[in-house]
């Protein structure tokens, strides 16, 4: 019979490889096979739930059409759309971070704000990063505006979802907009998911035109971070950056923590070279 620590080990290794299906890095097969043998020889029952959810593991990989992991993480960055753009590309999914920086009450002060897209182009979270923050004693703190609640398991082509949001959205939101918050809290939260959207659209419209900047093959600095333009190139990201184009949201508050997040409008697809 498996003991309380082999218990408390098997916990540890299922939830890891749970992770792992969406985050990466990705799973060897025959990681399963030595999780399956760990349970079998410390005697877990093969009702355990720890069978099964390894056998979910193993259907979703399986149901993949590609494995997700062809090209693992990948870095660019470069000017797009009029702003610097850092584009992360990891396994099923993108991050996209640009930085603005203004004033506020005499103050200036400059944020990072990065959206998180899934396979289906849908948003995962908004965040800010304070790299100087109207309060010097926030400087490099991060704050997730908007989180889709349990991104990292469902559906990824939902039309719908509920999401976490910020009770109380940080000044530094002026310097994306000075006048921001002469509106409704939900017009702000979907203004700022769909700046993302716009951004994506914007790239894809001048990686499509070749005005990209950078034109080496190679890493830009020691950091390994590619020019832009080489992101065409790039087999997970480009399907994402493709749909994220394609779509807007809207977000209903439904109270000062949560609210739902629609996508509402679709863009027709444009086919071109």
């Amino acid at each position: 019979m498996a003991t309380k620590e082999h218990r408390k080990q098997a916990k540890g290794l299922i939830e890891n490889l749970e992770s792992r299906v969406h985050s990466g890095p990705p799973i060897a097969t025959n990681e399963l096979s030595s999780a399956r043998d760990f349970l079998l020889q410390r005697d877990f029952s093969p009702a355990s739930d720890y069978f099964s959810r390894l056998a979910q593991i193993r259907d979703r990989l399986h149901s993949r059409p590609e494995p997700a992991s062809v090209q693992g993480k990948r870095n660019y960055g470069g000017m797009a759309g009029g702003f610097w753009m850092q584009l992360q590309s990891a396994y099923d999914h993108i991050i996209v971070s640009t930085c603005y920086e203004g004033e506020f009450n005499v103050r200036r002060g400059r944020a990072k704000v990065s959206h998180r897209f899934n396979k289906e182009g849908r948003i995962d979270f908004v965040e800010m990063k304070f790299l100087r923050s109207l309060d010097p004693l926030l400087n490099g703190a991060l704050r997730k505006l908007l989180t889709v609640k349990g991104f990292q398991t469902c559906r990824k082509d939902w039309g719908a979802s509920e999401a976490y949001v910020l009770d109380v959205l940080p000044r530094e939101m002026t310097f994306l907009y000075p006048e921001i918050f002469r509106f409704a809290k939900d017009e702000v939260l979907a203004w700022t998911v769909n700046v993302g959207h716009r951004l994506m659209g914007d790239l894809l419209t001048e990686l499509q035109h070749s005005t990209v900047n950078g034109f080496s093959e190679k890493p830009s600095d020691e950091n390994g971070q590619f020019p832009l333009h080489l992101v065409r190139k790039d087999e997970v990201a480009m399907p994402i950056l493709q749909k994220a184009a394609q779509l807007q949201s809207s977000v209903e508050v439904q109270d000062s923590k949560t609210a739902l997040i629609r996508y509402v409008h679709i863009h027709p697809r444009v086919s071109g070279n």
